[in-house]
């Protein structure tokens, strides 16, 4: 990338980070902060996760006043169109031929998949049970990952992401009354597509920087969201209050773009399995925002559960992974 004055240089840096400023990947940026690159893709991982555990508060508002397609198609829209503008700000060269296979299915997993299906099950599932039924997402992704790029972990790192997808799944069964509904099914779908989005989009992030991961993802989707969109608004009624707007520009500016930015660029730092463990405290972060936003009734099993979730994080950040 060109950097023609400083400002434009420090606008690359805060979007590429060090690599822009011509410091080596992973080295501290100028060595001022002096954080340890573990450390820093540690941070960026758990910021992309508490982005993303507002992602179905959000959803919720945006249903209020649009169809599950249009809040899908439009949030894929918006998000392509910040996408854009970015990739043309920073002049980005389209991505090697290679990567394309890795853009498809990032594209399909994370732009696609999981928003639509995660926003046909919030029609008749609340957010608190959504989101613990996608508290499964880290084992997956870290499964997918694994068969992927053949890599074996410890055993002390399944048997904690395996507690934790138990208790999440336990938590699950026990809001839902023990029988998976219909919603549950979308859920457990958006969970695979979504696994081999992230897993994907966490290998690339290694060969290019995350948000242009992300960024050629949406651009790709434009034209066919564009297209749904605009079939989506005539076939669904359409009433846009504030909630609406406000979830849909967080699920394309937060959830969409800003919070994959950075989780792609912690995942390429501390791996795709170690970075998955961290979405284990998603779903707790997302019943705080279910209550506090939605005015949804909180299980008194969250607290046992979060604790036992903050738990198996902390082993598998322990363990190689």
């Amino acid at each position: 990338m060109r950097v023609k004055d400083s400002t434009t240089r420090a606008a690359a840096i805060a979007v590429n980070g060090p690599a822009a400023a011509g410091a080596a990947p992973g080295s501290d940026a100028g060595r001022t902060g002096r954080v340890r690159p573990a450390t820093g893709g540690v941070l960026l991982a758990a910021a992309g996760v508490a982005a993303f555990s507002l992602t179905f508060p959000a959803t919720a508002w945006a249903l209020e006043g649009l169809g599950p397609w249009s809040v899908t198609t439009c949030r894929m829209v918006l998000a392509g169109l910040i996408a854009a503008g970015f990739l043309l700000a920073g002049r980005v060269p389209p991505p090697a031929r290679r990567h394309w296979p890795g853009l498809f299915a990032v594209a399909g997993g994370t732009v696609v998949g999981f928003p639509l299906l995660t926003t046909l099950a919030l029609r008749t599932s609340t957010t608190s049970h959504a989101a613990v039924v996608v508290g499964l997402l880290p084992l997956t992704t870290a499964a997918y990952s694994a068969v992927r790029t053949r890599t074996r972990h410890s055993r002390a790192f399944w048997v904690a992401a395996l507690a934790g997808a138990a208790v999440v799944i336990g938590f699950a069964l026990q809001q839902s009354g023990g029988t998976p509904t219909l919603g549950d099914l979308y859920l457990f779908a958006a969970l695979l597509v979504c696994a081999a989005g992230y897993a994907e989009g966490g290998r690339l992030a290694r060969e290019m920087p995350g948000w242009q991961v992300i960024g050629w993802a949406l651009v790709g989707c434009l034209p066919v969201a564009v297209a749904g969109a605009a079939a989506a608004l005539y076939a669904e009624p359409a009433h846009l209050t504030g909630h609406t707007v406000a979830g849909l520009l967080w699920l394309a500016a937060g959830s969409q773009f800003l919070g994959m930015l950075v989780w792609y660029r912690g995942m390429a730092a501390i791996g795709v399995a170690r970075a998955s463990q961290l979405q284990l405290a998603q779903p707790l972060l997302t019943l705080v925002w279910s209550v506090s936003l939605l005015g949804e009734r909180l299980s008194p099993a969250a607290p046992v559960a979060a604790v036992a979730v903050l738990v198996c994080i902390a082993v598998t950040q322990r363990t190689r992974g």
